[in-house]
């Protein structure tokens, strides 16, 4: 099914055909899984992380596949590097049709309580602040185009926490409010905001809980999940989000996360 979908400019009949979507820290797990398949339905996809070394790779591959990618180095944490973004898919491609907020960090594991103020800083600071700066920088762009699509990507820890994790699981929450705030502001202006929120996926981010088999059995009973979760099973409600079949779909937040319990 995906072959069918490939093309040198990804599916000229797919959903997004001639989209132009960036995404940011997509050059591994979550983020290069929608990067693929944004671009597999049609997006003109621009990809960044914080190393040239991966977002060279990560094109090399995409553009192997038939796609229509480039990217970008973007810390999402400088102001000038969120520019450049922007500014790369607007020189390429004219535009901006939709965003994806994927970057995120986690230097902590323990007890929240002991997390230093850096910890706290650097974590609210690129899960959080970084995410809504980047939706500003993007938001001109989108209503020059008539309006747009942003999804944030958020985490089931936002709902239900992970066990050490605290500062992170907060910072999720965070975007859980962001995204229904962004919505709010954005929806006047045609441009939908909306929030993915995994569950345990397996990618190098989350493999603190997957490579040791004790914990991994833990987490799986008490998150309730059979096994644990492929990115490529989070790629297809981010393209469904930002395509026109989710034209009436705003402010809300989609768990992929195998059934885990998931509501304040």
């Amino acid at each position: 099914m995906a072959t069918q979908r490939h093309s040198s400019y990804g599916n000229p009949k797919g959903p997004l055909t001639d989209r132009v979507a960036v995404v940011t820290g997509s050059t591994n797990g979550i983020g290069l899984a929608i990067a693929r398949r944004l671009a597999q339905d049609g997006a003109h996809v621009v990809v960044s992380s914080r190393k040239q070394q991966n977002v060279d790779n990560t094109v090399a591959t995409l553009r192997g596949e038939g796609l229509s990618v480039t990217g970008t180095v973007c810390h999402v944490g400088k102001a000038e590097d969120r520019e450049r973004l922007v500014s790369k898919a607007v020189k390429l491609h004219g535009g901006v049709d939709i965003l994806v907020s994927n970057a995120a960090v986690n230097p902590f594991f323990g007890n929240m309580l002991d997390a230093s103020e850096e910890v706290w800083d650097k974590i609210l600071d690129i899960n959080v602040k970084a995410t809504a700066l980047i939706t500003k920088a993007v938001v001109p762009e989108m209503e020059k185009r008539g309006g747009g699509s942003v999804v944030i990507v958020a985490s089931i820890a936002g709902y239900s926490p992970f066990p050490g994790l605290g500062p992170y699981n907060v910072s999720k929450t965070a975007l859980l409010g962001l995204t229904k705030n962004l919505a709010l502001e954005l929806g006047p202006r045609n441009i939908r905001v909306n929030c993915l929120a995994p569950g345990l996926i397996k990618t190098s981010f989350s493999s603190v809980f997957w490579t040791d088999k004790a914990r991994e059995d833990s987490i799986k009973e008490i998150m309730r999940i059979g096994r644990i979760g492929k990115p490529e099973e989070c790629a297809g409600i981010v393209s469904f989000l930002c395509s026109e079949d989710a034209s009436y779909i705003n402010g809300e937040t989609v768990v992929v996360g195998g059934g885990t319990p998931s509501r304040l």
